[in-house]
């Protein structure tokens, strides 16, 4: 079967599309037909070796996948060969096959096609569990949304609206704004054009922010923590600017802010069943037409390189998928 493979850390450019051994499931592993897979900006760090996890080289990046199950394992019963099926794996879904652990593997809804299934695991699993489970978001608390443009800052935008909240979205452009407003935001913040403590405060009347969904780190994560209210809780997504910042421990003990780790995929391994449920409730809420993941471009699986690459280069609003 063909594969991108990752032979060295480096960037995009490195990839390569190669021939690999064909995959033989375990007891309780799901082999799937890849037919779409989605980029998540995790796979631009995990192929220079600068994600907190570092795959054995060589390895096939890729978490995000929907395909057609080729084999189960003896002790898989919940699908079955032919049955579409989207799922998530911590890499190697950027092939023509990958197997899936059962309980990261969940039947297809008939609604979506591959692409849109695809993109909504990551996305969507991430940003569900950090708003209820992390940060348990209520209705009518203001939510600020950082790198809200971007595959799951899109969707925190479009769950914390969905779930009562006031949202503040906040990005590099206005284009990335104007996307965010179209799913739901409130009010949004430029913060290449915007002092971010300032506008916060105004657009609270001095009161903050009570919850932060931060996937970017970077410069913005000390600003966007000064401007919460007082018992805010601060969500640490992850660090799409590249640096993972250092914040003075001075300023959760004076507003008496939670800072939360959100690390959905660990989350998702051990309490399947409890991530089953989040699952359900979001799968319903498509079904239901309350979500809606915005696909900014599909690649041929040969041009993984270049999509990557678009992503590293902040060109991306929503989701990429790649068509294998």
């Amino acid at each position: 079967m063909k594969a991108i493979r990752c032979n060295t850390y480096g960037p995009p450019s490195s990839l390569v599309l190669e021939e690999v051994a064909s995959l033989n499931p375990r007891a309780t592993e799901v082999l799937v037909s890849v037919k779409a897979c989605g980029l998540n900006f995790p796979d631009t760090l995990i192929i220079q070796g600068l994600y907190q996890f570092k795959p054995e080289l060589p390895f096939t990046p890729g978490s995000d996948l929907a395909g057609i199950v080729k084999e189960v394992g003896e002790d898989v019963t919940h699908v079955q060969v032919g049955q579409e099926v989207f799922g998530f794996v911590p890499h190697g879904a950027l092939a023509e096959e990958v197997l899936v652990p059962a309980n990261a593997c969940f039947p297809k809804p008939t609604q979506m096609d591959f692409p849109i299934a695809a993109s909504f695991m990551m996305a969507y699993g991430t940003s569900y569990y950090a708003l209820k489970n992390r940060a348990k978001l209520g209705e009518g608390e203001t939510l600020l949304v950082l790198g809200a443009s971007g595959g799951v800052g899109l969707a925190a935008v479009e769950l914390g609206k969905l779930m009562g909240a006031n949202v503040i979205a906040a990005a590099s452009t206005d284009e990335k704004l104007a996307l965010c407003r179209a799913y739901g935001a409130d009010s949004t913040i430029n913060y290449t054009e915007q002092d971010l403590k300032t506008t916060l405060k105004e657009m609270t009347n001095g009161k903050g922010v009570d919850v932060v969904y931060d996937p970017v780190g970077g410069t913005y994560s000390e600003a966007a923590l000064r401007g919460t209210a007082w018992d805010g809780r601060f969500l640490v997504v992850g660090f799409a600017a590249g640096t993972i910042p250092k914040i003075p421990l001075n300023l959760p003990l004076l507003k008496g802010v939670s800072v939360v780790g959100v690390f959905w995929g660990g989350y998702a391994m051990k309490y399947p069943k409890a991530n089953m449920q989040n699952t359900m409730t979001l799968m319903q809420w498509h079904a239901e037409g309350k979500l809606n993941p915005h696909i900014h471009a599909i690649y041929d699986l040969a041009d993984t390189s270049k999509a990557l690459e678009e992503m590293m280069n902040r060109k991306v609003k929503g989701k990429l998928i790649i068509r294998v």
